[in-house]
Formats: structure tokens, C-alpha cells, sequence
């Protein structure tokens, strides 16, 4: 059957036409809403308060998810929804790294507020469309096709009777189906989740982009927390936007000049990418070697952070198997060209054996989650796992850290044979890792049980009466029911807050402290450390409401960068976004502004988890793995380390003592290390010692919204 044909079988369930808002200095200032259960499409306005308070992208997201829900909403209720917005600076063609768009939902995982970025074209293709966002609610009973016609303004819900399960085919499908021509393929992009995500809780959403070198349809992630499992829920199998085409100034900026002259200096810096990051060559994987180098690559489930083996997925080594020289930006314009993928490769199992595919990436978390956290080191169990968890919709991040728990428990008899049906999950078992990973898709066997996640595999491998709950939530790897992305926090108390005091749960986008101050001890006191967690993970928060990429920021700097006063922070490149901003949108900006934005948006959604029953001190405590050895061969791998802490931190002599006892005593100094950094990060935040954020605060960065004050005023 042809693209043609299989478009005819669309059944139109409702339609509504529109007046086409062309974006203005960012901004379209309308929404669009469509309720997929009752078939309701509109148009919303966006209020003045909102935007002044909420900016765009997350922002937008979270106000919206306030206003639909209750306290008492699941996730997987019909007024959940999933809103996607990109923010005034998305879309830009001028700058590096402006294409990407946020995905807001109440997350199965987590049972809270769920944010996570993406690129790939769908996001600016909806504001050029003439929305800031799009509000997703409701639950059909059929699945549907969501098509957003930015060319004949018109927004259609379409029963989809015979559409592909998995990304990489519906995405194809799609792109051919809704395109005039073949010239036409790169105005069209799709957002779908795979098979798995019917049968798992860390279903994520794929946002493709057209490739015009290739002639390929590629996909980018929105990975964490389940998004995708939401929409499958609601029985979406698909949103497609398309517009006219792109060119030079679809946000209308005000100073158009000022973007390029930034963006032309950005792009000279990157003649230095070669000596700096390899992003050109490598994407993100060029790190999976400097973490190994600086004991920073989980392994075996974060127990070590570093390995012999490791040298079999150097980043050089990926290298080889990436297409050398193509223009690999994952949105029009892009100079760092990261996205790196795979050509041809072929499928050795699962249901597409023998296929020639493109993979995308891996990029360094991949290369670590679908790797060495599982004591695998073959880059090409790698490489065919990552094409699997993208088109079957399974975020590798957590994936991954969910399968170095299993394999744990596995080595430590909590699992067995019989228990994993009959499947073998020892560390290094690559065969047993493919197959759990394709029973998921299939939604059966163990694999279907390992889909639920770390923090619900904990609470039943327990109930069972398979293991030590104790032990099990030390080595479990979650904190807020989201897995840990990977970097081995141990020997950095820094980053152990800046996973576990995120506001959605260990993602590294928040926070990466790790060089600062484990490797450079630039932040040595508990005060230097909580002033860079309030720093840092504001300023990361900006780019979420600005549709922003983090990368061209600081994996690409200034050649004079280490001699400015606040190297880790690239002040050149800060001014570059307050001079962008101002140029986009009119509006008088500065650099402390720019932190005032996030942290009104930062204490919203800490203010939110609060509503929906979490966001205190209890739910920032992280497993002891983050912080040191929780067994005694973990303590030994390391132990000139660990004796020398035990002499010099805490003052005692462990010469005599077992490793037992060395543990022990190394566990409470730590534990104790952490609960100083909470009280001196929340007085810094400006929260109660409970983490609440106070009265007075939300009156200091003007974010005292009566809603807001009501719900926290109790908590004081």
C-alpha cells in the first residue's frame, strides 16, 4: 500500500480553521488546545501575566499543566496534558543551537511535574504555524493523528487505523504522506512515541527532522520521565506539523544584525571545536574517554567509575563509526553539527534483523547508559541498542540505569533464572540485555516488569521477598522515581545536590559541577557550593524558556575564555544570549534579569511538586551509591581513596579496622556532608530548611502569585 492510499484510510474526526498570527518579536502570543477525547480544537490567547512571568518553552508548559490539573491528577487521568513550546528565541536561523522546544506532563515515573528538552524541527515548525504552544488533554478512545497545517491553517484530529508502531517507520510514513513532493519532506515534522511505550512507564517522544544531505528522516528525543508512555495513553500516535518552508527572519526579530554579528563569532570559535570538544567529529561521545580518565564513567551500575575494558569505546572509536563531514545540525542553521548518526548500519536482532538503518548517535549518555553501566563494552551492542530504544520509545538514560540495577541484583541473588524467565543478567551479558530490551517492545516477560522502573523494581523485588530493601534502595539508582543520567557523583558533594535537589529528578542539565569541583576545587566550602547550585541551575533553566540548546554555551568557548574572572560561567558567550534576547524581542534585558526569569519559572516548579504532594527535604535524598561505596568490594577498588578520606576528612586512623567498618564510618561522614549541603543550598534559594521556598522570597523576585502563597503559606 502506498503513502497515498494509507492517508486515504484517515478518518477526519474534526477540523478547525484558522487565522494564521505570524510570530512577532518571538512571539505568536497564542496557543494551540486540542483535547483528543472530546475532539475540541482552539485557539487561546496568551495572558500578559503569563508571559511576563512564564517567558515561553518550560515556562509555558508548567503554567498551563498548573491551570489543568488538581492536586489529586494522575498521570494518567484526561486532564493530564502534554504541552510542547519552544520559547521567543526558538527558530532563529542565526545563531547555533535555537531549535529546540520543552515537553511539559505529569510524569508516570515520578507522579509530578516532568520536564525534558528536544530538537528536531517540530517545535519551531509550531510557533511558525502560529502557536507558542500546544496544550494536549483528554484520552481517545482510537488512535489518532494530530495534523497541524501551517500552509492552509487548518487543525485536524484523524482516526489512524493502520499506522506503524515504531518511530523510525512512522516517521518516514508520515513525512511521506503529508508532503507534496519530495522537495517538500524537510517542512514536515513528526512527534511519535514506539511500541514500547504502551507497555512501559519511560515511554519518550521522538521529534523528527528531515535530512536533505541523507534524504533520511531522523529523530531526536524527548527522553525523561515518561512522556511518551503519556502520550501513548491518551492514544496519540502522532502529531505532524507542516509549514510553508523556512527562511531568514520567520521571528520577525527587532535587530536582526545583532544576531548575526553573535553568530558570526560563534561560528569563528568553532574553528577550535578540534582542539576543544570534537563536536564536529564526535558529538557528546568524545567525553566517554575523559570520564573514564577521570573515574567519572558508571560502570556496573554506578559501583565504579572507571575500567580497563574502557578503551574498547573510546571516543575515537566512535569516531569510526560516525559519518565524517555532514552538515549533522539538528536544526537549520545549527554550526556545531553534534547530532552524529550511524549510516547503514545493520541490524544483527530484534524484529528489523538485516536492515540497514541510521542510528542516531550515540551521544556520550547513551554510549554510558546502554554500555558500560552494564559492564558492556562492544560499541556495537551500543549502537543496535540505541537504535531500538528510539524507535521503540524507551528513554536510554533510564533504560539503562533501570538494567544496571537489574544486573546487580542480579550478581547479588535477589534475582535468578527463574525469576527472569529463564534469561541470564550478569553484568557483560549482552545477549540477555537485547533480549529483555526487545520483550519490553513486545510488552511481555521480565523485560514488561523492568519497564516499570528503578524505584517501583525496588519496592516489589521487596515485596516479593527477593532482597534487602535496604540495600536495594542504596544501589538503586533514582531519586524522585527518575533514574540517575550518567556521571559518577561519589567524589563530587556538589553534584551529588545537583541531582538530587532538581526539581524533576537526577538529569544532568540542571547541574554539571563534576570539573569544578572535584577535578579544580574551584567551589572547596559548603557557601561556594550552594552559591553554584542557585547559579547554575537557573541559568540552565533560561535556555528551557528560551528554546535554546545548553551546548554552544560552554562545550564550545572563547580561546580567552580561562581568563576571564568567571571562566566556568563564559561570560562572552552569556552576553551573546542578553544581546540575542534584547535583539529577538525589543525588551530591555541584562544578565541579572536573565537569572531573575529562571528563578521566578525555578521556584515555580518547586513550588508545584509541592502541590502535587512532594517538593520538601525528604524527596531530595539521593542513594548512598551517589555519594560513596556501599559495599565492601566497592570500598577496596578504591581503598588508598577511601583510607586516605577516612584520615584526613574525618580524622581516623583505619589502620585495624575491616572494610566493613571502614564503610561504615565513611557512610555517615558522607551522609552528614550531604545534609549540611541541603541547609546552606535552601539558604541560598532563598527556601525554609524544609525546602520550601519562603513568603519573602517570592515577594523578592516579584513571583508572589496569590495561588502561590496560599499553597506555601502552611508550609513556613
Amino acid at each position: 500500500m502506498s503513502y497515498k492510499e494509507l492517508k486515504k484510510k484517515h478518518k477526519l474526526l474534526a477540523e478547525l480553521s484558522y487565522t494564521h498570527t505570524p510570530v512577532n518579536k518571538g512571539y505568536t502570543d497564542k496557543t494551540l488546545y486540542v483535547n483528543v477525547g472530546t475532539k475540541e480544537i482552539k485557539e487561546k490567547k496568551v495572558p500578559a501575566e503569563m508571559k511576563e512571568k512564564f517567558v515561553g518553552g518550560k515556562g509555558y508548559g508548567l503554567r498551563y499543566l498548573w491551570d489543568a490539573v488538581s492536586p489529586n491528577t494522575k498521570w494518567n487521568d484526561p486532564e493530564n496534558e502534554i504541552i510542547i513550546s519552544g520559547g521567543p528565541i526558538c527558530g532563529i536561523t542565526q545563531y547555533s543551537g535555537t531549535g529546540k522546544s520543552l515537553v511539559v506532563s505529569l510524569s508516570p515515573q515520578t507522579d509530578s511535574v516532568m520536564d525534558s528538552n528536544v530538537g528536531g524541527y517540530f517545535g519551531p515548525f509550531l510557533k511558525f504555524s502560529g502557536f507558542d504552544a500546544i496544550e494536549l488533554q483528554g484520552k481517545s478512545d482510537k488512535d489518532v493523528i494530530v495534523f497541524i497545517d501551517g500552509v492552509n491553517h487548518k487543525i485536524s484530529i484523524c482516526e489512524a487505523p493502520e499506522e506503524a508502531g515504531d518511530s523510525h517507520i512512522l516517521a518516514k510514513q508520515l513525512t511521506e504522506m503529508y508532503a507534496d513532493d519530495e522537495s517538500d519532506r524537510k517542512n514536515i515534522s513528526v512527534v511519535s512515541a514506539g511500541n514500547a511505550a504502551d507497555h512501559s512507564l519511560i515511554g519518550m517522544l521522538n521529534f523528527s527532522f528531515f535530512d536533505v544531505r541523507r534524504k533520511e528522516v531522523r529523530l531526536k528525543q524527548a527522553g525523561r520521565g515518561g512522556i511518551g508512555t503519556v502520550f501513548r495513553d491518551k492514544k496519540i500516535r502522532a502529531l505532524v506539523a507542516k509549514i510553508p518552508g523556512v527562511k531568514g527572519n520567520l521571528n520577525n526579530v527587532v535587530d536582526m544584525n545583532a544576531i548575526q554579528e553573535r553568530g558570526k563569532n560563534f561560528n569563528a570559535e568553532m574553528k577550535y571545536d578540534e582542539e576543544q570538544n570534537q563536536m564536529k567529529s564526535k558529538g557528546t561521545a568524545h567525553l566517554t574517554n575523559i570520564m573514564n580518565d577521570y573515574d567519572l564513567l558508571p560502570v556496573n551500575n554506578f559501583k565504579f567509575g572507571a575500567s580497563k575494558q574502557a578503551g574498547k569505546i573510546h571516543s575515537d572509536i566512535y569516531k569510526s563509526y560516525f559519518s565524517q563531514g555532514m552538515p549533522d545540525g539538528c536544526w537549520i542553521g545549527c554550526n556545531m553539527s553534534c547530532a552524529k548518526g550511524v549510516d547503514n548500519y545493520t541490524l544483527r536482532t530484534g524484529p528489523y534483523a538485516g536492515e540497514k538503518v541510521l542510528v542516531e548517535g550515540p551521544e556520550y549518555e547513551t554510549a554510558a547508559s546502554l554500555g558500560s553501566i552494564m559492564g558492556i563494552f562492544n560499541p556495537e551492542f551500543t549502537i543496535e541498542s540505541n537504535f531500538y530504544c528510539d524507535t521503540y520509545g524507551i528513554c536510554t538514560i533510564s533504560w539503562g540505569t533501570i538494567m544496571g540495577f537489574v544486573m546487580e541484583c542480579y550478581e547479588n541473588g535477589i534475582l535468578n533464572k527463574e525469576r527472569t524467565g529463564g534469561i541470564k543478567l550478569n553484568f557483560g551479558n549482552e545477549d540477555g540485555a537485547m533480549e529483555i530490551l526487545h520483550q519490553l517492545a513486545r510488552g511481555e516477560g521480565f523485560g514488561k516488569l523492568a519497564g516499570q522502573g528503578v524505584r517501583k523494581l525496588k519496592k516489589y523485588f521487596a515485596a516479593q521477598g527477593w532482597g534487602d530493601a535496604q540495600f536495594m534502595q542504596d544501589i538503586g539508582m533514582e531519586n524522585k522515581g527518575l533514574e540517575y543520567s550518567q556521571y559518577v557523583s561519589k567524589e563530587s558533594l556538589a553534584q551529588q545536590g545537583g541531582y538530587a535537589m532538581t526539581n524533576k529528578g537526577p538529569q544532568h542539565d540542571e547541574a554539571w559541577l563534576i570539573f569544578m569541583d572535584m577535578v579544580n576545587n574551584q567551589i572547596p566550602t559548603f557557601e561556594d557550593k550552594a552559591e553554584a547550585l542557585h547559579y547554575f541551575p537557573i541559568f540552565r533553566t533560561w535556555f528551557g524558556l528560551q528554546g535554546l540548546c545548553k551546548l554552544p554555551w560552554n562545550d564550545i568557548e572563547p580561546q580567552n575564555n580561562a581568563e576571564t574572572n568567571e571562566p566556568a560561567k563564559v561570560p562572552e558567550h552569556v552576553d551573546n544570549y542578553v544581546t540575542i534576547y534584547k535583539a529577538v524581542t525589543g525588551n530591555d534585558f541584562s544578565k541579572e534579569e536573565l537569572i531573575l526569569q529562571s528563578e521566578r519559572v525555578y521556584n515555580f516548579q518547586r513550588i508545584f511538586n509541592l502541590r502535587m504532594g512532594f517538593g520538601t527535604r525528604e524527596h531530595d535524598a539521593q542513594p548512598y551509591r551517589a555519594a560513596g561505596p556501599v559495599t565492601v568490594e566497592e570500598y577496596e577498588s578504591r581503598q588508598e581513596r577511601y583510607d586516605g578520606q577516612l584520615k584526613d576528612l574525618i580524622g581516623i586512623d583505619p589502620s585495624g579496622k575491616s572494610s566493613k567498618e571502614k564503610v561504615a564510618i565513611l557512610r555517615k561522614y558522607k551522609e552528614n556532608q550531604y545534609e549540611k549541603l541541603l541547609d546552606a543550598v535552601y539558604l541560598r534559594r532563598g527556601w525554609t530548611n524544609n525546602g520550601v521556598p519562603k513568603i519573602e522570597h517570592l515577594k523578592k523576585i516579584k513571583m508572589d502569585l496569590p495561588e502561590l502563597i496560599e499553597l506555601i503559606k502552611n508550609h513556613q
